[in-house]
């Protein structure tokens, strides 16, 4: 009985303990590493040089103009990618939400982009955006429009990269949305036709608080994941053209051999403006969600 009663009383520490190791070595630990190197002038290639040096790199990364470049790259990128495809996503969504077996093949079209590989799909993109002879450039001519540099070019370098983001993200955030739509008792639509509602009142009253959950799910995950983008920009740009694309995590990237300290440092200041904005959604919107 005292073994039964012990099992009983750790079993539920065990089952999780799995997950908690995964998570202090894949995660705790890495986090507060990273914070450690920060502290460190720190050169992969002479671990020899290596020295503490306090705050230093922080206080150099508030001083230099490219580190606010990449802040400000980002910053358009996040504010690009989330409202265009949060915005395009609750259209398929509404225009999807009925069940039928063809919404069910445009759905599941709609979701090929995301399982494939964002290697691959950056390269396509890069031989549709070729200047002078990509596919989109012979569509634009088609019509009678000039030629666009696309990749090329400082001023549509930024646009062409969150035109292949959004893309790649639609159908994704799309499944969720219907899903969300699907869920919603149609007794509370019948209830507002009684009432002789107009379809944006429905809409705008109904449609969007019943969803908000899921909006706030996707709002906070589409904001980190912006902020952390890098495999895009590195085979799409590379983070030009004249560090047009540069974004924070490629920022870092550039700085990963010769002055990893460094590197770490801003990576703590990207994890830092993460929380803060994640913070920030939750302080501001959380109370504005309405759940079933």
């Amino acid at each position: 009985m005292n073994r039964r009663k012990v099992w009983e009383t750790t079993r539920p520490y065990a089952l999780i303990l799995p997950a908690m190791i995964a998570l202090f070595l894949f995660v705790v630990y890495p986090v507060f590493y990273l914070i450690k190197l920060s502290l460190y002038k720190y050169n992969l290639l002479n671990k020899d040089k290596s020295k503490f040096i306090g705050l230093d790199n922080y206080r150099e990364i508030f001083t230099r103009d490219d580190f606010y470049h990449a802040l400000a790259n980002t910053a358009v990128y996040t504010v690009g990618v989330v409202l265009c495809t949060m915005l395009l996503s609750l259209g398929v969504a509404v225009w999807l939400r009925k069940r039928s077996r063809f919404n069910a093949i445009l759905q599941a079209g709609l979701f090929t982009p995301h399982i494939i590989s964002i290697v691959s799909i950056a390269l396509v993109w890069m031989w549709l955006m070729e200047p002078g002879h990509g596919l989109l450039n012979y569509v634009l001519k088609a019509f009678g429009l000039p030629d666009s540099p696309w990749l090329q070019s400082s001023s549509t370098s930024m646009i062409s990269v969150i035109l292949v983001s959004v893309w790649h993200s639609i159908g994704y955030y799309a499944l969720i949305m219907v899903a969300a739509l699907q869920s919603i008792p149609p007794t509370i639509y019948e209830a507002a036709a009684l009432d002789n509602a107009s379809r944006f009142k429905v809409f705008w009253k109904i449609t969007l608080p019943l969803i908000s959950p899921q909006l706030f799910f996707i709002l906070v995950i589409m904001t980190i994941g912006s902020f952390k983008v890098f495999d895009t920009v590195k085979i799409m740009t590379g983070g030009g053209p004249n560090g047009s694309t540069t974004t924070l995590v490629y920022y870092i990237y550039e700085f990963r051999t010769t002055s990893i300290g460094f590197a770490s440092a801003t990576g703590v200041v990207l994890m830092a403006i993460i929380a803060v904005l994640t913070f920030v959604y939750f302080k501001v919107l959380a109370q504005r969600i309405h759940y079933q």
